[in-house]
This record gives C-alpha cells, structure tokens and sequence, in this order.
C-alpha cells in the first residue's frame, strides 16, 4: 500500500528587495524544496526618499505575482501563503501591490515588524535548533533583530536599515550609519545585547557575504549554511570590497549578480551591528522568514524533533530499500561505540539511516555516490565538520578506500575522520550480513572487549555468515586492533 504523499505548500513573499515563490513538499519537520524563484522587483528602492514604491517596481512585482499565482495552480499547490514584508508595510502606496495581488485570488498578509522579526527567529530554529544568540535578518526595507535561546524567540525588534535605506544614509558623511545604527539601537535598549554570543545572518545580502569569503578563503564545501565568519575577517572582507571591481566579483560562483550594488553597504552594517550589540562571531544562516513561517505551524513534538534526522530518514526512505532498516542497523552496532559523545551518536544514526543510499547506483560508484549525498545533501543542523564524518561513513560503508577523500580531510580532524571509517565498516558489516533487512540485526548483537569483537547469532541464522559477511567481520574487527569471533 503506497504512503499518502505529504501536502504541497507554497509561499510568495513579497519582500523589499525581491519577490519569491518557495514550493515545499516532505516531513512537516523539515520539506523539501521543490521549486524557488525570485524576481529582483526593488520595491524598497527610493522609498525612503520618496515614500513610495515606484511604478517600474510596481510593474515587475505585478508580473511576479500573476506569474507565481498561476504556477501554485499549475502545481496544484495545497495550500498557498503570500505574505508581505517593509516596502508594502511602509510603502503610501503599498496598497496598490496588495489590491492587484487579490485580483489574481491571492490573500496578502501584511506582516507587521514584530511578526516579520519573530518569523525571522523561528526560521533559524528550524534550521539550527541549538541557536543561542542574536538573529539579523537584512532585507531591502528593514533589518530585524531577534533573540533566540533555548529553542524560543524571545526579545525582537525591527529597525529601518534595509540595505535598500543604506545608501542615503551613509551620504552624511563618514561614520554616518555608525552613528545611525549606534543612536537606534542605544534607543531600543540593544547596545550590548548580544555581548559574547554569535550573530546569525538571514538575507540574501548576508549570505552572499559569507559566500564571497567561501570564495576567497578557498573553502572546500559550497554550502553557506552554518558557514563562519570572524569579526575581524567581516572588516578584512570591506576592505577588500573596496578594491574588487564587479567584474571580477560576478565572476565569482553562486555570487548572486542582483546582491552585488548593495554587497558593500550590507557589510558596512553588519560591522555596525555587531559591534554595537557586542557579538562573538557570525554565523550565515540559509533558513529565514519564510521557513519560520512553516516552522510556527508545528506542534511542540514536531518542533523537537532533529531537522537532521528527519530529513536523512526521509531521503533514506526513498532512496533505500527497506524503510525500517536504518534505525535498527543503528541499534546494532551502538554497543561498539559507547564512548562517542550525543553529537557523534547523532552523527552516526543520520549514516547508518543513509546506509542504503548507493544501492542504485553503479557498482563502480557507490562509495562516491555516499560521499556526495553526505557532504552535500539538502541537511541542516549539521555544519562542514559533520558533514565531511557522515561523508567518509557513507564512502566506507559503500565499499570505498580506507582512506580520507578530498576534501574531508580539510573539514574535520583525523580522529574523528577515522571514528567515522569505523561506523562505515561496521555499517558494511551489517548491510552484508543482514542483506539488508532488519531481522537477522534484530536476532543478532555485536559485542566488543579488549581482545575480540563477536558476532553472537541464533543457531538458526548460522547460515547468513557467510564469506563476505566473514571478510568484512574481520575487517571491521582488524581497524578495532581486535580478533574476529563468531558464536551461535
């Protein structure tokens, strides 16, 4: 009997700087990302000098939204969400973009600054569920800061600091939005409200930021979720602004070419910003509004659970044979590990649930294959170093070389790379073993000492020890620096 697919939600979000429609489909915890468009409109440009959005980005955010109302349809969204954020919110003329969005049956939510803040907040939840510090969410009309502790948004606030506003302000002169963002935030009561603890950027500004350091730092891995950057490196990253041409910065991959006018100005206030609030470090966030959004409308469980390992059991789901396989597989080889700390322990239960992912794949590629999904699958709440220990799981535990593939070796420490090799080869032993199937691991345990590791089994099951499950019995027990031993 087939599973009932997940409902199809969509969202438009009518922002200062761009309109998008997201399309999600998956685990309510954690859906994936079916479709993503966004039209650079500008509806935050000029507003602060004339208090209006201007016709020609009226006109291109019409288009947007009568393009993205019929493709919801087209895709027979279930449910569809627009919201809108400071440029309509603040815009005389706001209203004009709402009534037009209604004439093509689409309901336009006018966030207020609160509500766009704590959207914000819960979007960074989602994605990193431990996040204990400040939240800013850079966008074309207005900058919000929240704080986030404990799995909660508690305090937030929105100033208008969108990088659209920038420009003018920064025309006082030199120290000019130093001393904006200073009198603000001295206003509100936020000087120091971040002392010592990191900064989470939201926006797409903040994020072409963290990837231009990716670039220029040559960093090994393409995701800037989680991806840091020191205070120090933020001012390095001005200076070197100054002195790149947009030439060459539209040569540089997944440099978004529309962020590049205002790339400058976004890192001249995150200097401001994080200085004033006191912050330890910065951390680029890929989830925002619009993943709080989603994020708001689970329960409390739902909200608890692990983003991670909903969505490796979803995509081991799909992608493996036996759905029931990954949890117990984990269950078997645990007593090997007992010594590996709760996030090492996650670590390993997100691979033994992707164990099964390479099954498909040519024989000759498997291990690449289980690289790929675990450096660069769609996870969060995981950073490069955890990212790089599930890879090497995956490439082991699908048959690859013992040692450390580029570039794994430049993310995580080699005790941890060679923690993670075992998980894989005790991983291998199970798949073999098993077949793949959760009964002969659940008749079965594994347990080591000082001199063995044994293999205990049912009389009955005596026969699923064969040659292979034999060699990789003693592979496994050879990396352990043990004796292979069977008992049925």
């Amino acid at each position: 009997m087939s599973t009932p697919a997940s409902p199809r939600v969509a969202i438009i979000d009518i922002g200062s700087n761009s309109v998008r429609l997201v399309v999600y489909q998956g685990p309510a915890r954690l859906p994936a990302i079916l479709f993503n468009e966004k039209v650079m409109a500008g509806l935050g440009k000029g507003l602060a000098d004339t208090g209006a959005i201007d016709s020609g980005s009226l006109a291109m955010a019409r288009g947007a939204l009568a393009r993205f109302a019929r493709l919801a349809r087209e895709m027979k969204v279930d449910e569809l969400r627009t919201v809108a954020t400071a440029a309509v919110r603040d815009a005389s003329n706001g209203g004009e973009l709402v009534k037009a969005a209604e004439k093509l049956g689409l309901k336009v939510e006018v966030l207020s600054g609160e509500e766009e803040a704590t959207a914000s907040g819960m979007g960074v939840l989602s994605g990193i569920p431990d996040a204990d510090g400040i939240v800013g969410d850079l966008g074309g009309g207005s900058l919000e800061l929240v704080r986030v502790v404990a799995g909660t948004v508690t305090d937030r606030i929105s100033f208008p600091l969108g990088v659209l506003r920038l420009s003018a302000i920064r025309e006082g002169g030199e120290g000019a939005l130093d001393r904006k963002v200073a009198k603000l935030m001295r206003e509100a009561g936020w000087n120091g409200r971040g002392k010592g603890m990191p900064f989470y950027l939201v926006g797409g500004s903040w994020r072409s930021l963290a990837r231009l350091d990716m670039h220029l730092s040559q960093f090994p891995l393409p995701i800037a979720h989680q991806y840091r950057i020191e205070l120090d490196r933020i001012t390095a990253l001005r200076e070197m602004l100054r002195d790149i041409s947009k030439g060459e910065l539209k040569l540089i991959p997944n440099l978004s070419s529309a962020r590049l006018p205002t790339l400058e100005n976004a890192t001249a206030l995150l200097i401001a910003v994080t200085a004033h609030l006191g912050s330890s470090e910065t951390i680029a966030s890929a989830y925002g509004l619009r993943e709080g959004l989603l994020y708001a409308r689970l329960t409390p469980e739902q909200r608890r659970e692990d983003p991670l390992i909903a969505a490796v059991r979803d995509e081991g789901r799909r992608m493996g044979r036996f759905a029931e396989h990954g949890d117990v597989l984990d269950a078997w080889i645990a007593p090997l590990f007992e010594r590996d700390p709760p996030e090492m322990a996650r670590l390993r239960r997100a691979a033994c649930l992707l164990a099964d992912v390479g099954w498909h794949a040519n024989p000759e590629f498997r291990a690449e294959r289980g690289m790929e999904v675990g450096l660069h699958g769609s996870w969060v709440g995981i950073d490069a170093a955890g990212r790089a220990l599930l890879a090497q799981a995956l490439h082991t535990a699908l048959g690859g070389e013992l040692g450390t593939p580029e570039p794994l070796g430049r993310l995580a420490g080699p005790d941890a790379l060679h923690n993670a090799r075992l998980w894989g080869l005790a991983i291998r032993l199970g798949q073999r073993f098993s077949g793949g199937v959760a009964g002969p691991l659940k008749r079965s345990t594994l347990a080591l000492d000082d001199e063995r590791l044994t293999l205990k089994l049912k009389k009955a099951d005596a026969a699923l020890y064969g040659e292979t499950a034999e060699k990789r019995h003693k592979a496994l027990a050879s990396a352990l620096g043990v004796k292979a031993s069977l008992e049925a």
